[in-house]
């Protein structure tokens, strides 16, 4: 009798098991897609080209990613601002576009493997150089509203000595201002500021950074075998040679 039981209560928990399992990535893979949220105006991680098609960075990585897992990836413009909510409401299934791996935003989604280096530094023009952290007190400073330049910002030391913080829904806004005249500065992720520049080449950047931060595609916590795909067709991507094709892409060969 009790050997009896045991077997029922075995065969009642496997079921409760299976019911249970994340089922994240067969349900993407039974979509055929993957809905990837980003903000649309982060060169050249991801944005919209003269054509009005959505290019980048991190589109040709989620591209490829979603052409290993049989499916294909659709993309989304969100306002920033928003983007987690939005994940968590399961509007998009991921946040593909430059997402700093932060403290706060780990309380709230989960992360793949981090896969680009990137940090904050300062924007000026050039006859105006703010090439310090602390060569900021005084002036009056732009940053995109909830990214991470807005937090670093907020964390540095010399924010209470900044004569005001101007918020903006995109970094190309604040950028657009800074070379208006309208603002003294802005603090905006590397990748992103030089590569407007490298367009317009009317400003210049701090030599010193706010902060040193690692970029990873945002999912919910509880996509956890979603999040174990990703990182295994990034590693195979890495491994044979396909990451470093699409990196050389976008910034060309790295010094030596």
């Amino acid at each position: 009798m009790k050997k009896i039981l045991a077997i029922i209560i075995m065969v009642l928990g496997i079921g409760t098991l299976s019911f249970g399992a994340d089922k994240s990535l067969i349900k993407i893979q039974k979509a055929g897609k993957m809905i990837v949220g980003l903000d649309a105006t982060f060169a050249p991680m991801g944005f919209r080209d003269e054509k009005g098609e959505i290019v980048g960075f991190d589109i040709d990585l989620a591209n490829e990613v979603a052409k290993r897992l049989g499916i294909k990836a659709e993309f989304k413009p969100l306002e920033w601002d928003g983007i987690i909510f939005d994940l968590k409401s399961r509007k998009i299934d991921m946040v593909w576009n430059g997402m700093t791996i932060t403290e706060g935003r780990k309380k709230q989604i989960t992360f793949s493997d981090e896969y680009f280096q990137d940090g904050q530094i300062i924007f000026s023009k050039k006859d105006n150089k703010v090439n310090k952290v602390q060569e900021l007190k005084g002036k009056i400073v732009g940053v995109q509203l909830g990214g991470s330049g807005d937090f670093a910002l907020q964390k540095s030391e010399v924010f209470p000595s900044i004569k005001a913080v101007k918020k903006y829904a995109t970094n190309v806004e604040a950028l657009m201002d800074l070379e208006a005249g309208r603002i003294d500065a802005v603090v905006v992720d590397a990748v992103a500021g030089k590569y407007y520049n490298s367009k317009k080449n009317g400003l210049t950047y701090s030599s010193e950074s706010l902060t040193k931060e690692y970029y990873g595609v945002g999912m919910r916590n509880e996509d956890k075998a979603f999040r174990e795909a990703i990182n295994n067709k990034l590693s195979e991507m890495k491994a044979d040679g396909t990451f470093k094709v699409i990196y050389e892409k976008w910034f060309g060969k790295e010094e030596k």
